[in-house]
């Protein structure tokens, strides 16, 4: 690995003289190669260069290339406008107002075309919009590569690749940033927040993914424009969350994102009870946090409604204490908690109804797992979201909220034959019937007929 960061210094050494031109790496300077890119996107950028378009591979694709990792994406740029770009690709659709882009259907997969992005002046017309507040509200001004590179957000997503001539380029010191292990902002902190506030979400996750640190210029004003994010639509939010907890570094990343107050605007009612020291809601996020870092670490599954309802949890379970304590029963009780924290997380990160709906499911599954007599243990196996309830409980017995009791009878519970559960569960019954100190209502003293 040193060797190959020595040719890349020697090769940007060569091309620092002159400043208007692109650093440029060829075959033998860096480690892209073609065997590692998607058949898809190098059938694109094939027929967008025979279409008379350039076309290069551009971003994070690049980016992992060079760090020796396999990218889950690949994202094409171009000088060809979405129009031209779907009349190449039958397969094809744009999207996007704000900035349109092309997505191209190969099967599941799916390869994004961005037209060049060029530079703001008055020549943009209504190309490009921006509130008062700076941030774009459309941008769809088309431009050079060398505008592109400049318009992106940090250095180290601005890199380009040429499947063509197996050529890399960086306009912004991309490399020297890849070498340091750093974030760099491109343009100027403050005025590219400004533009768009989800590019602070993005320093932390790419910080966080990478193990790279942020530059201080980058990092320095990100907890005074924190605010900004919620002026973000909340759909928009809901996707950034997904990203931020289910790539694998979630700890990581919740850590940066309480470090520079940017959970706040994510979740605003979570965060007012760790203001107040809540140590059993932070144990409880934190080592949710462990166990999806560890589930995607194993390649297993991970629900989006398992992060919610890991983050919303405290504040349902407060809500419900109130509710209960003010003589509600417990089970209506917890679901208009949940009915009211769901609504008010509306407004900061929406959550659809397909998730939603198993948080609630998990949530509610936590006050039915510790009634086991009878049928219900065996009844409540077959439950849609048994499974994710478990490892609910599981979390909540890990994190010391609840004594690590129940979960170890419903791990053992699992495991056993039929007979081995009927037994369980008449020793549960047989277990509950000593303790129950429930009074009987006193008959009503009916006046003689």
């Amino acid at each position: 690995m040193a060797n190959f960061w020595n040719k890349i210094t020697s090769a940007v050494s060569r091309k620092q003289s002159v400043a208007t031109q692109p650093r440029v790496l060829s075959r033998d300077e860096h480690s892209v190669s073609r065997k590692q890119i998607s058949d898809s996107a190098l059938k694109v950028m094939h027929r967008l260069r025979s279409g008379g378009f350039e076309a290069y591979l551009v971003g994070g694709g690049v980016r992992d290339l060079m760090l020796g990792k396999q990218p889950k994406d690949f994202d094409i740029g171009t000088n060809a406008t979405p129009e031209e770009v779907r009349n190449l690709f039958r397969n094809s659709r744009i999207i996007g107002r704000r900035f349109k882009i092309v997505h191209v259907r190969f099967g599941r997969e799916i390869i994004e075309v961005t037209t060049y992005r060029g530079s703001h002046d008055s020549t943009a017309g209504n190309a490009a919009v921006s509130a008062d507040n700076g941030m774009l509200l459309r941008d769809n001004v088309y431009g050079t590569l060398e505008e592109d590179a400049k318009r992106r957000d940090f250095t180290v997503n601005a890199l380009y690749y040429c499947s063509d001539n197996f050529t890399v380029l960086d306009y912004v010191g991309g490399l020297e940033d890849l070498k340091k292990r750093k974030i760099r902002i491109i343009g100027d902190a403050t005025s590219r927040y400004q533009e768009d506030p989800v590019r602070m979400l993005r320093a932390v996750r790419f910080a966080a993914k990478l193990d790279f640190t942020l530059e201080d210029k980058t990092s320095a004003p990100i907890r005074s424009l924190a605010p900004l994010l919620e002026q973000i639509p909340a759909a928009r939010l809901f996707d950034e969350v997904l990203k931020l907890f289910m790539e694998g570094q979630a700890l990581r990343v919740y850590a940066l994102l309480k470090h520079f107050d940017l959970f706040r605007p994510l979740f605003p009612a979570t965060q007012r009870l760790l203001d107040e020291g809540h140590e059993s809601a932070s144990a409880l996020i934190e080592q949710g946090l462990i166990n999806t870092d560890d589930r995607i670490g194993q390649g297993k599954p991970v629900t989006p409604a398992f992060i919610y309802a890991v983050m919303l949890w405290p504040v349902v379970k407060r809500e419900y204490e109130t509710l209960v304590a003010s003589g509600m029963p417990d089970i209506p009780a917890l679901h208009q908690a949940a009915q009211t924290c769901i609504s008010a997380q509306q407004h900061h990160t929406s959550i659809p109804k397909r998730f939603s709906m198993p948080m609630r499911d998990i949530w509610e599954l936590q006050l039915r797992l510790p009634r086991r007599s009878g049928k219900r243990a065996t009844e409540l196996l077959e439950h849609r979201y048994f499974r994710a309830a478990y490892d609910f409980l599981l979390l909540r017995e890990q994190s010391g909220e609840i004594p690590e009791d129940l979960g170890p009878w419903w791990t053992a519970f699992q495991e056993a034959n039929e007979d081995i559960r009927v037994g369980m569960q008449k020793k549960v019954a047989g277990d509950n019937s000593g303790k129950n100190t429930r009074r009987r209502r006193k008959p009503r003293n009916r006046k003689p007929s």
